[in-house]
């Protein structure tokens, strides 16, 4: 694909003639009037006038040329021991049917559906159908509250919901039920309709008049054709925490989408079509939108959907084991599940249970990935191990390694580069760029390339406040870091995790870096504490790998010593604590927001999205007995 420097300088100074060669990889029904249109800057938009289906591309196109019989999306399921396999054909037909199901009940272009599903085959199905109508499908996790759901309605007002009977988490059945009429005796608006997938581990009523089984609709459903739209079409909303309590709706449109997703597969992943690739994440989140749906099925690749997880499921070694049967050459998922399966396997024994000969990448990003973490995955995989950096409201990387089309060097720490169409700077309070080595605020120069985000649903002066506001001409990231010598970025994490210890700036993840590389410890975070006499504090707790049985005061004598040793005096770290976990949501980003506020004595209100609220209980007490007073 040609040299980075090449492809990066033209997708700055030529975006245009750059994505429009890029679109070349994707069907449309009509050709666009514009590739970037500027005429309501900052608000752009891209493939103005163009029109396409999201669905046929992922899809029909493959089938009508010559991947009908390739496998399209492999289910594997350790919580319930099934596996189902769906062709590109039979994937199409089902989707086709499904969009007739929904059609029937009156299910159309624009119209909303919120999709409240585990990680089975239906959530996905349902997602495709949506794209087929022309419909905007909102995924929220099945399980979520009944309470953030109803939010959800209220904001999205959806005609629809497909839903199932429950979820399945190792050890305990989710009935979802439950849930969603709580959402739904508690939201303004409601839907017209549930269809609900009956799982055979647990089955639910359904209400006369509303409810409709999934299985029976199908059963007797007309496909559906698909249904051109432009291109500046939203295709889905996706809901993210906000900072006032209400979610904040991503709007992902059509067009850009399309053909981001697809140049990534090769640029960033380096897959050939056909290629099996799987994203071990959660069809909630943005990198299961964009990398287990929608970029490998665009791409035309194999894509597995795995109801499990890392550890427990039944044991550490079933990402090899999933790997091994399916043939997966590349894996994406977090850093944090390399690090409970480096905390049950310390040695990383399991790995040689499974030969993997053709696993060539593993991919990591949804949360720093401390260098500790990368070398023990390097060392025990002996393949290259890629950290990339994006967020929700960009759709994919914003810093990658560019794998398909120059592999640099790895750094551990770095997601290495900006990718081709994001212009990113590191700059201060005033929006001054900061030299070389100096941690400041990461913005990215307007416009953003396909594929990001266009706006909030119906809130484009939130969307204005939240990220172009503050500094105007660039989108605000929320992030910070800096870039080395070497044009590297480092992404130390989020603004707040920057703290100022007696007018010193500390990045809290540089204190991680140091504290990870205690061979007793799995895991770690570090928060930013109020102090009376200098500002913040950093304090850490930390997750022991398994089988140690060290005295704890040893092991946080020796973390704070290192500490010392490692930034110094200055970083003033004396607290850490023991945990047997870390709070965290469900797609594995550790809460320091909330443990900080813990720490401060602040009130909290549970994230909606956390994995296990019980540990938070643990999570106070350890923070006082280090004396703060909560």
């Amino acid at each position: 694909m040609g040299d980075y420097t090449e492809s990066f300088r033209r997708s700055l100074e030529d975006p245009a003639g750059f994505w429009a060669d890029a679109a070349e990889g994707i069907a449309w029904d009509t050709r666009w009037d514009k590739v970037l249109d500027d005429s309501d800057a900052p608000y752009y938009r891209w493939f103005t006038g163009g029109r396409l289906n999201t669905a046929y591309n992922c899809l029909d196109r493959h089938v009508d040329g010559g991947r009908a019989d390739q496998l399209a999306l492999i289910w594997d399921s350790p919580v319930t021991g099934q596996l189902q396999k769906y062709t590109y054909r039979e994937l199409r037909d089902a989707v086709a049917r499904f969009a007739g199901v929904l059609q029937a009940r009156g299910v159309g272009h624009g119209d909303r559906v919120i999709v409240y599903m585990p990680m089975i085959p239906e959530a996905a199905i349902a997602m495709l159908a949506c794209a087929r109508l022309g419909a905007v499908h909102s995924v929220v996790f099945g399980g979520f509250a009944g309470h953030e759901l109803a939010k959800r309605f209220n904001d999205a007002k959806p005609k629809a919901m497909v839903t199932a009977s429950c979820g399945i988490e190792p050890g305990r059945t989710v009935e979802y039920k439950p849930l969603y009429e709580h959402a739904l005796k508690e939201a303004q608006h409601v839907p017209d309709t549930v269809i609900v997938k009956q799982r055979d581990t647990h089955r639910c009523a359904l209400e006369s008049g509303r409810d409709l089984d999934w299985d029976a609709a199908m059963a007797d459903a007309a496909p559906a054709d698909c249904v051109t739209v432009a291109a500046t079409d939203p295709l889905y909303i996706l809901y993210t925490s906000g900072t006032t309590g209400a979610p904040k709706g991503i709007v992902r449109d059509n067009g850009g989408h399309a053909v981001a997703l697809n140049w990534t597969m090769k640029a960033v992943y380096n897959l050939d079509p056909g290629d099996v690739w799987w994203t071990a994440s959660d069809v909630g989140w943005v990198v299961g939108h964009s990398y287990i749906v929608y970029g490998p099925l665009l791409h035309g690749n194999t894509t597995v959907m795995f109801e499990g997880k890392p550890v427990g499921t039944p044991d550490a070694g079933a990402f090899w084991r999933v790997i091994r049967d399916h043939g997966v050459v590349s894996l994406f998922t977090a850093p944090t599940a390399f690090r409970a399966i480096r905390q049950q396997d310390p040695d990383g024994q399991r790995i040689g249970d499974y030969a993997i000969p053709q696993f060539r990448t593993l991919f990591l990003a949804g949360e720093r990935c401390d260098p500790d973490t990368l070398y023990w995955a390097q060392n025990k995989l002996d393949v290259p191990v890629i950290d990339h950096w994006w967020q929700t409201e960009t759709g994919w990387a914003i810093a990658a390694n560019p794998m398909g089309i120059e592999p640099f060097p790895v750094k551990a720490g770095s997601p290495t580069a900006p990718m081709p169409g994001w212009n990113v700077r590191v700059i201060d309070s005033e929006g001054r760029e900061m030299p070389r080595g100096e941690i400041g605020s990461i913005v990215c120069k307007l416009p953003l390339p396909p594929g990001s985000l266009p706006t909030l649903w119906q809130a484009r002066e939130r969307y204005h406040q939240a990220y172009l506001e503050a500094f105007p001409g660039c989108y605000r990231t929320g992030d910070a870091g800096y870039f080395d010598e070497d044009g590297y970025l480092f992404v130390m994490g989020r603004t707040d995790d920057v703290i100022n210890v007696a007018g010193h700036r500390l990045s809290t993840g540089a204190v991680e870096e140091v504290l990870a590389e205690h061979p007793d410890v799995a895991e770690c975070a570090v928060v930013g504490v109020r102090d009376d006499l200098k500002g913040q504090l950093p304090v850490g707790l930390v997750v022991l790998a398994a089988g140690v049985d060290r005295p704890h005061a040893e092991i946080q004598k020796e973390c704070v010593q290192r500490v010392r040793d490692e930034i110094g005096p200055v970083a003033a770290f004396r607290h850490v604590a023991v945990v047997s976990r870390l709070p965290k949501t469900r797609s594995g980003k550790i809460l320091r927001a909330t443990m900080r506020k813990m720490a401060d004595g602040e009130q909290i209100e549970v994230p909606p999205t956390i994995d296990d609220p019980a540990i938070l209980d643990e999570v106070r007490q350890s923070l006082q007995d280090l004396g703060f007073k909560i």
